[in-house]
C-alpha cells in the first residue's frame, strides 16, 4: 500500500515538472509585433526627422500615423551592449555584455521580450544581426525562438546564394521576414525581430574612396547620384583640436581618414550610405504589404529604432562609441494601428531609451515586466496619458576593453550632460549645457559658475551607477 502512495506521489510530481505552460485563452486577441532594429544610424537621417536629402517613404508612413520620440537613446554606444541592452530591458553596468565579455547569463535571456512572449503562445522570430553571444546558447535560442534566421557571422553585406548570385543582406532580411509572416494564422499571435546590418559599414575595405564601405542594393542604385552632399555641421577642424589627447588618438580619429577625410571619400560615402538607409526602407516596405496581404495589418505593431548613433565626420570623428549626442540618439518610431487617427502623427519629447523597448513590448501583450527591468513601458506616452513622474535623466556608459576606445560613465539629463572617463590619469571629465550649447562644444567642468552642478551631478552619477549595476 506505501509502496502504491509513492509511485502515486511521484507521477503527480512528475506530471507537474513537465506540464506544458498553459496557452493564454485570449492569445488569439493579442497584437502582433514587428520589430526593425537597424545598425549605425542616428536619429535624424531620416526624412520624417527633417532630414533634407535622405528618402524614406515606409518610415515617414509609420511616423506619420503613429509617434516618433525625437529624444531616443542608447545607454551603451556600441552595438554589441546596446543590442543586449534593448534584448533585456537592463543597463551595461547591469547585463554585463559587450565585446570581449563573457556570454550574457541565462538568467537575462529568460526574462528577456521574445523568451516571455514565446513562453505566453506567441510565435516568435528573429532574422539578421543578433550580435549577442549567450550562454549555453543552442538550447536558450530554442526557447526563445520558433524561426532564427541569423545573417552570416562577419559576411560582407551582399551575400552569395546557393546558385551563386549575389544579394543584399537587407533584402535577405526581407525575404525570410515575408516566409516566416505568409506561415503565420490568425489564431496565434507573433512577434517578429528583423535586425538589419544595414547601415553599418563594411570596416575591412580601407581602399581610400572606395564604393565598397557602404554596399547598397541596387533597386537604390541611381539615388543621390547628382546630390551634392553637404559637410558635417560639426567640421571646424579647430572642434576636433579641442578634444584632449585619448579622444583625438582614439579609434574615432582612426576611422575618420577611412572614409571622412576628404572631399572625394565623404561625397562617395555618404551617397553610399544614404541609399543604404533607402535601401532598407524599400526592404521595409515589402514586409509590410505582406501584412496587408495576410490579414495582418490591423493587428500588428510596428517598432523601429537603430543599436546607436554614428558621427559620419562630425567633430573630425567616424563611427560611435563617446558621450556625445551623435553617438548616443538614435531614431524611435512606433506605430499602433488600432489607435484612432486623432492619436497618431505625434511626437513625444520625453526621454525615452533602448531598454525601454523590451518592456513596451511586454506591456503591449499585456505583460508585467519583470521586477529586475530597468527600462520602462512606453505605453503611458503612446497613449496620450501625460504621466506625472517621467526619468529626467539617464546613464551613459561604455565599457568595453579596447586600447583605441576609452571608458566612460555619465548622467545624461534634458539640460546637462556629465561623462567621466575614469581609466585616465587623472580622471576627465566633461560637463555640457545643452541649453547654452546643444552641440556640446564647451566643456564646462573648469568653470566655476559650475561647480555646484558639477557636484552635484557627480555624487548622482554614482548613486545611479550603484542602483543599476550588479548584485
Amino acid at each position: 500500500m506505501k509502496k502504491k502512495i509513492y509511485l502515486l506521489i511521484v507521477l503527480v510530481l512528475f506530471q507537474c515538472k513537465y506540464e506544458p505552460i498553459e496557452k493564454n485563452p485570449n492569445i488569439q486577441e493579442q497584437p502582433n509585433i514587428l520589430f526593425f532594429l537597424v545598425d549605425d544610424q542616428r536619429n535624424d537621417t531620416i526624412s520624417c526627422a527633417g532630414h533634407p536629402i535622405i528618402q524614406t517613404p515606409t518610415l515617414d508612413f509609420l511616423a506619420t500615423n503613429g509617434i516618433r520620440f525625437i529624444n531616443t537613446y542608447v545607454t551603451s554606444a556600441i552595438c554589441a551592449a546596446s543590442r543586449a541592452s534593448i534584448l533585456t530591458g537592463l543597463y551595461e553596468n547591469k547585463h554585463n555584455y559587450t565585446f570581449g565579455k563573457p556570454p550574457l547569463k541565462t538568467e537575462f535571456s529568460t526574462s528577456s521580450y521574445p523568451y516571455l512572449l514565446k513562453k505566453l503562445g506567441y510565435k516568435t522570430g528573429f532574422i539578421g544581426k543578433f550580435g549577442v553571444k549567450l550562454e549555453k546558447r543552442d538550447s536558450i535560442i530554442n526557447q526563445l525562438f520558433d524561426f532564427y534566421k541569423p545573417s552570416p557571422r562577419n559576411a560582407p553585406h551582399f551575400v552569395t546564394l546557393e546558385d551563386g548570385t549575389k544579394r543584399h543582406s537587407a533584402e535577405i532580411c526581407g525575404d525570410e521576414a515575408i516566409t516566416f509572416i505568409k506561415n503565420q494564422s490568425t489564431d496565434t499571435p507573433f512577434c517578429l525581430s528583423i535586425s538589419f546590418n544595414s547601415v553599418h559599414a563594411v570596416d575591412s575595405d580601407l581602399t581610400p574612396g572606395n564604393k565598397g564601405h557602404y554596399p547598397y542594393p541596387q533597386s537604390v542604385a541611381s539615388l543621390y547620384e547628382n546630390v551634392e552632399i553637404p559637410e558635417p555641421k560639426l567640421s571646424d577642424p579647430q572642434i576636433y583640436e579641442n578634444h584632449p589627447d585619448f579622444i583625438k588618438n582614439s579609434l574615432n580619429r582612426e576611422r575618420f581618414f577611412w572614409r571622412w577625410d576628404t572631399k572625394e571619400k565623404y561625397q562617395i560615402n555618404m551617397r553610399a550610405y544614404y541609399r543604404m538607409i533607402s535601401g532598407y526602407d524599400k526592404v521595409m516596405e515589402r514586409v509590410i504589404n505582406v501584412l496587408y496581404e495576410k490579414g495582418f495589418d490591423k493587428n500588428t505593431i510596428i517598432i523601429f529604432s537603430a543599436d546607436n548613433g554614428y558621427y559620419m565626420g562630425n567633430r573630425g570623428f567616424a563611427g560611435k562609441w563617446t558621450h556625445y549626442e551623435e553617438s548616443l540618439r538614435v531614431p524611435l518610431i512606433i506605430y499602433d494601428p488600432r489607435k484612432p487617427k486623432k492619436d497618431t502623427h505625434l511626437t513625444s519629447d520625453k526621454i525615452a531609451l533602448n531598454i525601454d523597448i523590451a518592456p513596451t513590448i511586454l506591456d503591449y501583450v499585456g505583460l508585467t515586466p519583470p521586477n529586475g527591468y530597468q527600462g520602462q513601458s512606453l505605453l503611458p506616452l503612446i497613449n496620450n496619458q501625460n504621466p506625472t513622474t517621467w526619468r529626467e535623466d539617464f546613464i551613459c556608459e561604455h565599457r568595453m576593453n579596447h586600447p583605441k576606445i576609452p571608458k566612460y560613465v555619465g548622467v545624461h539629463g534634458k539640460r546637462y550632460v556629465y561623462a567621466n572617463y575614469y581609466e585616465q590619469n587623472p580622471p576627465y571629465e566633461y560637463l555640457h549645457d545643452l541649453a547654452i550649447d546643444p552641440n556640446q562644444l564647451k566643456n564646462l567642468v573648469e568653470r566655476a559658475d559650475y561647480q555646484e552642478i558639477l557636484k552635484k551631478i557627480r555624487a548622482k552619477n554614482v548613486r545611479q551607477i550603484k542602483r543599476v549595476g550588479k548584485n
